[in-house]
């Protein structure tokens, strides 16, 4: 979502003259687009303010002038607090604002005060939004914001809002616009997906995401399909079908589980069991047996007992994940698992963290090397890391670099896979 935002925002000041670099030295605008779901990250702002502001004041005394904004959802939380420990920051804005950068920078720059917007509009940014940039073959596009399902660990719902989903034309037009561009894969965003209920085009009734894909599947150009990231409490059976007949959809889904403890998922407000978590698994693998799951996991979550924390090793050996996220539990400021009594020691969450992630790593292992000496569909996306080398997707988001100079970017290919490296695989064709 924050690269979507990102590549929104250079659009945005795109009127104003202003160009991407990636030399902070050399910047009149540097924005911090910021994530607050984990406190590693929260900290990683203050610190990166830190190394600008040297930056701020270098160009200072050659003068030119560098105007440093936060944005994203830890300027929706902490706005106010941000100006207090980082003054020279002039614009802080959260993420229902991002349609405001071009005028907040004009009102820096014609006042010389620091300009603080994290309201929540009446009226949709992306009412007001251009179309975002898009490089290369593969493309982000947004169609939900927000969350209305208040899981006690999570700020997403107080920085991101109620839940929202774009009207669908406004997405096919945007996905139009991606594929007139060279566009061929679109992975499209929210914060609940699979919450998706936008109003249709013509008729003004109301499309979930099974029928919004369906449609997307139509336009010419586009040949590959993702969705991230979604909620079991949303996954509908429509969705579920939309796996079996859409072929441009990509067998591989994320969906976060967190636990696999039934009483440490009802602290959490997760609204769903271990058991109807498995059932819809046992479900999307009916309707595409080749379809691959990932997944998020909280360790150590307030009151988390090692009973807990076995149930949630037998649901991974259940699901037998590709690939998973996995963290230690972290307090995030106003939420109610903040509040909780009974907080799991550190050393504790480390070493149930390690046993976790040595057992989805090994899945994500045995994943990997399943399609040594097979075939597979790659759309090549970049070089690789030495010359003559190439870099595609495979249909499950494997990165899969290729000995070919002669591949062309946004181009199919089927290779043979013939070796599973620690991060990649490696194939010929």
């Amino acid at each position: 979502m924050n690269v979507y935002d990102s590549a929104t925002m250079e659009s945005l000041m795109e009127p104003l003259g202003y160009d991407s670099t990636n030399n902070s030295e050399v910047a009149d605008l540097i924005i911090l687009n910021t994530c607050h779901i984990r406190e590693k990250a929260s900290e990683k702002v203050f610190s990166e303010l830190g190394r600008i502001k040297k930056i701020k004041s270098e160009r200072a005394k050659n003068g030119q002038r560098t105007l440093i904004a936060v944005s994203g959802c830890v300027a929706q939380a902490e706005g106010d607090s941000i100006l207090k420990r980082a003054p020279y920051v002039d614009i802080i804005f959260g993420p229902q604002t991002t349609h405001l950068l071009p005028e907040l920078v004009t009102k820096v720059n014609r006042l010389s005060t620091s300009q603080i917007e994290t309201s929540f509009p009446v009226n949709s940014k992306f009412d007001h939004l251009p179309m975002p940039r898009s490089e290369g073959p593969s493309a982000f596009l947004s169609i939900q914001e927000g969350c209305d399902k208040f899981c006690t660990f999570c700020v997403v719902p107080y920085t991101r809002g109620e839940e929202y989903s774009r009207p669908a034309m406004n997405i096919l037009d945007e996905a139009k616009f991606l594929s007139e561009r060279g566009v061929k894969e679109i992975t499209l965003l929210g914060q609940n997906v699979n919450a998706y209920h936008g109003e249709a085009p013509l008729d003004h009734k109301i499309w979930g995401l099974g029928r919004l894909i369906k449609e997307i599947a139509e336009i010419d150009g586009i040949s590959r399909i993702r969705y991230t990231t979604s909620h079991p409490r949303d996954l509908s059976d429509e969705i579920i079908d939309t796996h079996k007949s859409v072929d441009k959809l990509m067998p591989q889904l994320h969906l976060p589980v967190q636990s696999g403890s039934d009483r440490i998922l009802k602290a959490m407000n997760r609204k769903h069991t271990s058991s109807e978590y498995l059932h819809l698994i046992d479900k999307l693998r009916k309707a595409r047996s080749d379809i691959a799951i990932s997944s998020d996991f909280i360790v150590g979550f307030p009151g988390e007992t090692e009973q807990d924390f076995k149930e949630t090793l037998q649901l991974v050996r259940d699901v037998n994940f590709s690939h998973s996220f996995s963290f230690k539990f972290s307090i995030r400021p106003g939420t109610p698992a903040s509040y909780y009594k009974k907080h799991v020691p550190n050393e504790t969450k480390s070493e149930r963290l390690k046993e976790l992630q040595d057992l989805l790593d090994k899945q994500n292992s045995d994943f990997n090397k399943k399609f040594i000496g097979k075939k597979m569909t790659i759309l090549v996306k970049g070089k690789g890391k030495t010359h003559g080398q190439m870099l595609g997707s495979s249909p499950y988001l494997q990165p899969v670099r290729v000995e070919n100079s002669s591949l062309k970017l946004g181009e199919t290919h089927i290779v043979n896979i013939t070796k599973v490296e620690a991060n990649s695989l490696l194939g010929k064709c």
